[in-house]
């Protein structure tokens, strides 16, 4: 039986799909060589499903550290609690408004051929809701994800869920210690909520939520801290799915101890590679080469560097699946 490591060395050898081989078998090289990975997470990811794979990645020590969007963390829990309910809509591209409308007065919100029912997202609420205001009232700060992580551990939570909980790449990351970043916040529906409920009066105040540069602040420690002491080693490679901030946010910690905090002897991101559909132009950075980023002190000459111009939900799973032998 072929697999998918097989079947890739022997048909993808040219262009974009040379460009995936090269990366998975880098990628590899990098963990073997005794290197950590970080990867963000851009796009709707969670609810195209790739904590199928990504968990598996997590729970076998392939992935070290997380950034993603608002979207995507709540996203794999949505999906977690309600993927039965969710609705899918083949013919997506011929909608017209109208037919969003109606969508909309259903409860379903789209996310391109998938709608995710407004159902799923208040029960979270509720949960959440419970665990802010405790942390207002205990006085104890939390950074997003770490709420999740909270709401994971009432074990009443997991009699809804709709699919196998190992498919769950936020409860991976929580049961394997991988921290997850989560900048931009505000910029999701839990975020919205949030603040809803601090408007309400049902949560005290802000402060219980961490801030973005706060988070900072812990990703640049957690860079420090598990920089190699022994120069052989490679630096924490950076993995990146789509662009944004996801990608912006967490790539800066490098420039920032070197140049903001003066600690030169900081090494840089030691592996580097983007899945983006996005092309060079308009000023436009999520479609940026990667040898842009030696110029503002992120990435050295010598870095490995990758960029997979294509569809992160078909290139992730099949690098994913190389690295796993799947």
């Amino acid at each position: 039986m072929s697999t998918v490591r097989a079947f890739l060395d022997h048909h993808f050898l040219h262009y974009n799909a040379r460009e995936l081989v090269a990366a998975a078998r880098s990628y590899e090289a990098h963990l073997e060589a005794g290197g950590e990975m970080f990867v963000t997470l851009a796009g709707a990811m969670s609810t195209a499903r790739l904590g199928r794979i990504l968990s598996r990645m997590i729970r076998q020590g392939k992935v070290h550290g997380i950034c993603c969007t608002g979207a995507n963390l709540e996203e794999d829990l949505f999906n977690l609690l309600a993927a039965k309910d969710y609705v899918e809509i083949p013919n997506w591209r011929a909608l017209r408004a109208e037919d969003e409308k109606a969508l909309y007065d259903r409860g379903l919100n789209r996310v391109t051929d998938t709608c995710i029912p407004e159902d799923v997202m208040h029960e979270l609420e509720a949960r959440l809701i419970v665990e802010w205001s405790r942390a207002c009232d205990e006085d104890r700060r939390h950074a997003p994800a770490e709420f999740l992580w909270r709401v994971l551990d009432d074990p009443s939570l997991s009699e809804h869920f709709q699919i196998d909980p190992s498919d769950s790449w936020v409860l991976a990351a929580k049961e394997c210690g991988v921290p997850i970043w989560t900048p931009g916040w505000a910029d999701s529906t839990t975020g919205n909520m949030f603040v809803g409920a601090v408007m309400r009066e049902k949560v005290a105040h802000h402060h219980c939520v961490i801030s973005d540069t706060e988070q900072f602040e812990r990703l640049l420690r957690w860079y420090r801290d598990r920089q190699p002491n022994d120069p052989s080693t490679p630096s924490i490679g950076f993995f990146q799915i789509g662009g944004g901030i996801a990608g912006d946010f967490p790539i800066c910690a490098v420039p920032c101890l070197i140049q903001d905090l003066g600690l030169e002897d900081t090494r840089f991101w030691g592996w580097f590679c983007q899945i983006s559909d996005a092309v060079t132009s308009y000023g436009g950075y999520s479609g940026a080469v990667p040898n842009e980023k030696i110029t503002w002190g992120k990435l050295d000459v010598a870095t490995p560097k990758f960029m997979i111009q294509s569809d992160a939900t078909i290139v992730a799973p099949l690098i994913f699946g190389y690295i796993l032998h799947d």
